[in-house]
């Protein structure tokens, strides 16, 4: 679903993702922002600071920078969100190291499915981060079992306020069959939805509520997908969801 362009502009990718990053999560610090772009600091420094210059960021007077007035419309989701990825990482970290294969964490905005956290592992063929992306939720593995949790008026209503962005838009009835067979099973299996070559497993993760509030999920490479681990993968998958639901039950004691 997402080519890179022809002639890729990597500060310019790299201003992105750091303009995401702040978005999501509120703040940063150089050298934070260096490692996980991959950049020496001085460069880290260098694209904060034109963000600054451009309202994306400010730096308050701890030299952390912080989202800046043009990405302040989002303000309202901030905490909820920064809440959720810091509770999720260390438990993403710890199923990335037990299945060595890529997590993500993904919410759901309308009919659009945005990545909030990845956790790349460490083998060679891997599939990489995608944080920060925005997707057809009925691409993604998260997506689908977000969309899953609605009626079929509610995902009518969905799609019909996103007019203008229906370029991909699912067949509605095929749609709700397939999301309530997730529904009923409590995991989704994604091949090659959002990207050829690709497999994904996922789980909901709920709030102290009970409500789906995310989608945790394991990719892959197709090649190293094996059905008969299906079960395996989803108790795992399951156990660092209950785990960050109840990290988030403590969060809000």
């Amino acid at each position: 679903m997402k080519t890179p362009p022809t002639y890729a502009i990597t500060s310019v990718d790299h201003a992105l993702r750091l303009a995401t990053m702040l978005q999501l999560e509120g703040s940063l610090r150089v050298a934070e922002a260096a490692e996980r772009l991959g950049v020496a600091q001085s460069t880290a420094h260098r694209l904060l600071q034109m963000l600054v210059y451009r309202d994306f960021a400010v730096q308050d007077e701890t030299r952390v920078y912080r989202a800046g007035p043009v990405l302040e419309l989002a303000a309202h989701s901030l905490s909820r969100t920064a809440l959720l990825r810091s509770v999720a990482l260390p438990h993403m970290r710890a199923l990335v190291d037990a299945v060595e294969e890529s997590s993500n964490l993904t919410i759901r905005t309308g009919v659009r499915a945005r990545f909030i956290a990845s956790v790349e592992c460490t083998q060679i063929l891997r599939v990489g981060s995608r944080e920060g992306m925005v997707f057809p939720a009925h691409r993604t593995t998260g997506g689908l079992l977000l969309l899953a949790e609605l009626s079929l008026a509610e995902l009518t209503a969905a799609y019909s306020d996103s007019v203008g962005e229906q370029a991909d838009r699912p067949e509605l009835a095929e749609l709700h069959v397939e999301l309530a067979h997730i529904r009923k099973q409590g995991f989704a299996v994604n091949q090659g939805r959002s990207e050829r070559g690709l497999v994904a497993v996922g789980v909901p993760v709920r709030d102290v509520e009970g409500t789906a509030i995310a989608g945790l999920s394991l990719s892959m490479p197709s090649v190293r997908y094996d059905r008969d681990r299906l079960p395996a993968l989803v108790a795992t998958l399951s156990r660092a969801a209950g785990a960050i639901q109840a990290g988030l039950t403590l969060a809000h004691r």
